[in-house]
């Protein structure tokens, strides 16, 4: 069985709904006015389009960006885990419950799983590891602290 993107979200976005997509995803807190008047549409107008992305699922939320280091997280790491099997266990998926675990990726090549994690400390950053080692089946992992970040955002539209 062959994937393919969902036809409701990528077949039935104009031009207009990419626009939209690329200033909601520079500043969300843009009113429908303000939208409208970037758009050529009405309040109204930019509000149905807004509902119909979130509806097909091209808008999945809104969130607001934080600074790492303005909330005391300035240490941004990149952990590769390489497990026994597959990697996504029940054990594993656990971490999801602390707060400075970003993003957990299922990847390919010489790792099956990337954590993305904002830590207080390189204290903080091996007590995640040390949870990480906790659980069954895991080998080894591999630690990419950032020294700096110059692009950081979505999938572009």
């Amino acid at each position: 069985m062959a994937f393919s993107a969902e036809p409701d979200t990528v077949s039935t976005m104009d031009t207009l709904d990419r626009k939209l997509l690329g200033l909601l995803a520079e500043d969300a807190t843009l009113s429908y006015k303000e939208l409208g008047e970037r758009l050529h549409l009405s309040a109204p107008a930019v509000h149905e389009r807004v509902k119909k992305l979130k509806k097909s699922g091209a808008i999945t939320g809104t969130v607001a960006r934080l600074d790492g280091a303005a909330v005391g997280r300035p240490l941004c790491a990149f952990i590769h885990m390489d497990t026994e099997g597959w990697g996504k266990t029940q054990e594993l998926m656990a971490i999801v419950d602390d707060s400075r675990v970003e993003e957990i990726h299922a990847v390919a090549g010489n790792t099956c799983m990337v954590l993305k994690v904002r830590c207080e400390s390189t204290q903080a950053l091996e007590d995640i590891l040390h949870r990480l080692y906790a659980v069954p089946g895991m080998i080894r992992t591999q630690s990419y602290i950032v020294l700096n970040t110059y692009l950081e955002r979505g999938p572009g539209v």
